[in-house]
């Protein structure tokens, strides 16, 4: 049944609203996890011209099952108009911790 798990990048303005997108998806179960990464540095086009911004970055483990519900919840609290939000498949892990994944968002 772990076979579907994803992992899903976002990045956000700063730490604290990362945080606090990954602290309301975890709760929700949305996610097994979600580890952040400050300071990155993002060189982007956006508003005609080219941007440079310091985001963190969020990793997050789910279930290609709840990809389309964490999508719009990030959506609802994020403070950007057009989220990164990108999913992309484990082709392969550690069983034990792939299982864990889906045993922690999957309720029973």
């Amino acid at each position: 049944m772990s076979a579907n798990a994803i992992i899903v990048f976002v990045t956000a303005p700063s730490h604290s609203d990362a945080a606090d997108i990954a602290r309301t998806i975890v709760s929700e179960r949305l996610a097994a996890c979600v580890n952040l990464i400050p300071h990155i540095r993002s060189i982007f086009f956006w508003d005609d011209k080219v941007q440079d911004e310091q985001e963190t970055l969020m990793i997050i483990k789910t279930t290609e099952d709840l990809f389309e519900p964490l999508r719009k919840r990030i959506i609802m609290t994020h403070p950007y108009s057009v989220p990164e939000i990108i999913s992309v498949g484990i082709r392969d892990g550690n069983p034990e911790y792939l299982q864990w994944i889906y045993d922690t968002v999957v309720r029973k």
